[in-house]
């Protein structure tokens, strides 16, 4: 099913103040991502390192019942090859992840502002991924969670299997992702996977507090936590003792950490200006 709306349409991008809220919204195939749709989401959180626009991101979805059910099946491939050439050959669905998706997840985790996933309904397969690459998940009542991938003999991607074993450990991803069931939003954050749930036409004001409180706060600072905390899940002890001493070197030349030392000194609140 095709969406002839521009794209600016389908992926909503809104600035409030120092806010962005970044909406899918494909409610003809329940806010699944097409190919420009994902690139459209992996441009703009590339940009929010360049323009200093946004001190902090909102990704969120249209709707009272999807979040995101993943890749958008009905859209149509299309190839240039000759006659004799299928469709299809070994090797295309490698070159497509990792020229598509795996451009998109990095996009997220690299980001230098704090991201925020305001999970409204359902999020599975690559959905699902998407919101728990963020850096804090705020969930709906409704919402659930759903490594589908087992449901249709797949493979789990979109790295799902990088992810959820660094966020839960190994055995309770086993679980999730071999038996494919709904995991309920109470349960998910039972598990660890998500840091709230609230009613669900409390959802929109529970992520504006925390965005406008992460908003106001040192951004440079929260960039650089945020690289080092995603850095930790795979580096040693020497390597993060490296890191830590870079971070704290470049965060001592930011405005903030003037500020933050100078309201110390003179016994009043910061006022972070987010470089």
């Amino acid at each position: 099913m095709s969406d002839d709306r521009p794209i600016e349409e389908q992926i909503r991008l809104e600035y409030r103040g120092k806010v962005a809220w970044i909406t899918i919204d494909r409610p003809e195939v329940g806010n699944a991502l097409n190919p420009p749709c994902r690139d459209r989401l992996r441009d703009i959180f590339n940009s929010f390192n360049t323009s200093h626009r946004a001190r902090v991101a909102v990704l969120t979805a249209a709707g009272d019942q999807l979040f995101c059910p993943g890749a958008d099946l009905t859209h149509v491939y299309e190839t240039d090859r000759a006659d004799d050439i299928p469709d299809r050959v070994v090797g295309d669905a490698r070159r497509m992840m990792l020229d598509g998706q795996y451009t998109l997840f990095p996009a997220i985790l690299d980001c230098e502002i704090p991201i925020i996933a305001a999970v409204n309904g359902t999020a599975a397969g690559m959905g699902s991924h998407l919101a728990l690459a963020c850096d804090l998940v705020i969930c709906s009542e409704r919402a659930k969670f759903v490594e589908v991938f087992a449901r249709r003999g797949l493979v789990p991607d979109a790295l799902g299997p990088w992810l959820l074993p660094r966020i839960i450990g190994v055995r309770r991803t086993m679980e999730l992702m071999l038996f494919a069931d709904d995991l309920p939003a109470e349960k998910a954050m039972e598990f660890g996977l998500v840091n709230r749930v609230v009613a669900h036409d409390e959802l929109h004001s529970a992520a504006t507090e925390w965005a406008e409180r992460l908003a106001a706060g040192p951004t440079r600072s929260f960039g650089f936590t945020k690289w080092l905390v995603n850095q930790s899940l795979d580096a040693d002890r020497r390597t993060m003792m490296e890191n830590e001493a870079l971070a704290v070197e470049l965060n001592t030349h930011t405005a903030d950490s003037a500020e933050g030392l100078a309201s110390f000194r003179e016994r009043r609140a910061p006022v972070w200006k987010g470089y």
